[in-house]
């Protein structure tokens, strides 16, 4: 049976007081509502993961934060009588509940008021009245209030709702479009005057209403008077740091990224994983990087035994008789292109001339638990023996992080009966396939992890498939580490003096503190890890585009298809870069460079994610994340528009040498 208090305080610790809740009383009470019991049938496993979530009517509950930071910005103290606007499930109600001394929530959705109503009943909750009504209007009859809080998007503050507000009291809503609102606070200073501050941008679902929105979206008051908008400065002072890219082929190109060649460790990102343009700029920076800076390491985000293939090709060094040809398994655009192919020749050729096997440039793969060749068993396994368990880990596998915001990914995700009960069968089979890759390296003859680490990785295998299996956001964090711990033993194995560069997406090289994924779910990637184990010894490169094409597929598992990319959001650190006005550069992000513009840049953005899987329909939910640029990398190479990576096919096979790693 789950632990519910324990998640709930790490809910409170993680996602509410370390992002700056500090009223005791709001603490107290998120604390203690139950919010398992406000979730859909099947959710709860979800329940205190920091997102919104399907209910019923086709609405959501909002996240436990946004939930926190509107009852502490509404200042609700107990003694209080509170308006609450928008109560769906019950769960912010309950929570206000806890503090004040009567609450009334509205809901205009009459079977979501039914099921309020007898769900707060069930808990005991005996100061809540959920009523049914057109919430832009209040409660007249119950008016005066202390507190209002509206959990929708409003096109202005309802008149009706700031006449209902005592004295003193304190009215707080989301205000403007879909597209870009603000949480308002309105404070009645007297019987006439009102005080009114933003609070930052939010996204609610839209206030429907006399006083709000009209179903169709138009707005449905009459005395709107649009302002007048600020011009935007940032696209500008960007432009100005910016330093033009050369063509790929034009050695100025990777002599840009020289000014980071001291450092021991260079991690080149990118935005998505099938775009043409990012694998074609950190194929120019790694020459230069080889060429000149004496780096010996490439080490990316693949699996190591298929990365292991490519190596012995590289260094010319003997085939094992025994392995299969690499990266056969989904993604397999993602190392099969012809990008990634023109890199491995470079090398090859390169690696010709050098007699000291030492002095020759490596290719490493840093997913010792080979992550796809382990789902793909686990796929497999399902596939056969439980199709309905195989659909709902497509959609888990089918994250970039660890869960999509997409709250309609949790409903297809829940774990059937049938999911659960082949664990152990597929964890022994995952444990068997690493044992089986781990012989192969000890044959290898140039195996760089000794008697111990094997003992370490046979030991927490066990641990790291079974999260794995379920995909939950701790698969993320061991895998990271696990990568970081690869780069630490190829580094040691190559001596004091080894440079590494690493490939490997902008959510793994990018400084997790400084995303939501450190900041809202205690996450962690290579990127962080890097900077602490090598302090000032690490650059971290970031990769953007604006629109284009990308390879990348819906689910986990299906076919490759050339996508369209969405121009990027208003709201997001592309647009300021697309609006830049320049097609391609190099911004140097490191302390001490541009500190205006840093300072400018440190306002949290939306940056899209888009990994081997793109929903370009939910795009927002499923590739958008809260983030500091200037934190987060220390420089961002821009695209305005890419292309996506050729895959490799038979045709690209012809004339190649038998040893050649993609062959068939």
């Amino acid at each position: 049976m789950a632990d519910y208090q324990r998640v709930r305080d790490h809910m409170v610790e993680v996602h509410i007081k370390r992002r700056g809740i500090r009223d005791a009383h709001v603490l107290n009470a998120m604390r203690t509502v139950p919010r398992e019991h406000f979730v859909a049938d099947g959710m709860a496993e979800f329940a205190y993961e920091d997102t919104p979530l399907s209910i019923e009517a086709g609405q959501t509950i909002s996240q436990p934060y946004i939930v926190a930071a509107m009852i502490e910005a509404a200042e609700v103290h107990p003694g209080d009588r509170v308006l609450e606007v928008g109560a769906g499930s019950g769960y912010a109600a309950a929570v206000i509940g806890q503090i004040a001394e009567r609450v009334y929530a509205i809901e205009r959705h009459g079977a979501l008021v039914a099921s309020a109503k007898q769900r707060l009943t069930d808990l005991g909750y005996d100061n809540i009245d959920v009523i049914a009504g057109d919430g832009t209007r209040g409660l007249p009859e119950h008016a005066p209030f202390d507190a209002i809080l509206v959990a929708a998007g409003g096109p202005a503050v309802p008149p009706a709702l700031k006449e209902q507000l005592a004295v003193g009291g304190r009215l707080v809503i989301p205000v403007g479009k879909e597209s870009g609102q603000t949480l308002c606070k309105v404070v009645r200073r007297t019987a006439t005057s009102y005080e009114e501050s933003n609070l930052g941008a939010v996204m609610f679902v839209p206030l429907i209403g006399e006083q709000g929105w009209s179903e169709d979206g138009r707005r449905a008051a009459s005395n709107h008077k649009p302002g007048a908008s600020r011009k935007q400065s940032l696209p500008e002072m960007i432009a100005q740091a910016a330093e033009d890219l050369p063509d790929f082929d034009d050695a100025a190109f990777g002599r840009l990224f020289g000014r980071f060649g001291d450092r021991r460790v260079v991690l080149l990102g990118e935005a998505s994983h099938g775009t043409a343009e990012f694998y074609r700029a950190r194929a120019a920076i790694t020459r230069h990087l080889i060429v000149h800076r004496g780096y010996t390491i490439v080490a990316v985000e693949a699996d190591w035994p298929d990365a292991a293939r490519v190596d012995r090709y590289v260094r010319h060094r003997t085939a094992s008789e025994r392995e299969e040809p690499p990266f056969q398994r989904f993604p397999t655009w993602m190392w099969r292109n012809t990008e990634v192919r023109a890199l491995t020749e470079w090398m090859r050729e390169r690696n010709a001339g050098l007699d000291a096997m030492e002095d020759r440039a490596g290719f490493y793969g840093l997913d010792i638990y080979n992550m796809s060749g382990s789902i793909g068993a686990v796929l497999d396994y399902l596939d056969r023996v439980d199709p309905e368990a195989a659909a709902v880990a497509r959609e888990r596998y089918g994250c970039l992080t660890p869960w999509q915001k997409n709250p309609a990914t949790y409903g297809r995700a829940a774990l059937s009966r049938g999911y659960v009960e082949c664990e152990q069968e597929v964890i022994e089979q995952c444990q068997a396939l690493l044992r089986k890759r781990l012989d192969y390296a000890n044959n290898d003859g140039d195996a760089f992890l000794d008697a111990t680490q094997n003992a370490r990785l046979i030991a927490s295998a066990e641990r790291y498939y079974r999260i794995m299996y379920y995909g939950g956001a701790e698969s993320w964090n061991l895998r990271d580490t696990h990568m970081f711990e690869t780069l630490r033993h190829l580094l040691d194995a190559k001596g004091p003096d080894a440079k590494a560069v690493v490939w490997a997406h902008n959510s793994h090289v990018g400084d997790a503190r400084f995303t939501d994924m450190g900041a809202t779910r205690d996450e962690l990637n290579i990127g962080q890890l890097c900077r602490e184990a090598f302090a000032g010894e690490t650059a971290l490169i970031g990769f953007g585009t604006h629109t284009g094409t990308v390879a990348a597929a819906n689910d986990w598992d299906g076919d490759m298809q050339i996508m369209r990319v969405n121009p990027s959001r208003h709201d997001s650190y592309e647009r300021l870069c697309h609006e830049a006005d320049k097609h391609r550069f190099l911004l140097d992000l490191s302390p001490g460079k541009h500190e205006p513009l840093r300072r400018r840049l440190s306002e949290p953005r939306l940056e899209r994610f888009i990994g081997v899987i793109y929903r370009p329909d939910t795009e927002l939910w499923s590739h958008y994340s809260q983030a500091v640029l200037p934190e987060q990398f220390d420089a961002y190479v821009w695209f305005d528009e890419t292309q996506a990576v050729t895959p490799l096919g038979p045709e690209h096979h012809r004339g190649m040498p038998e040893t050649y790693p993609f062959g068939e």
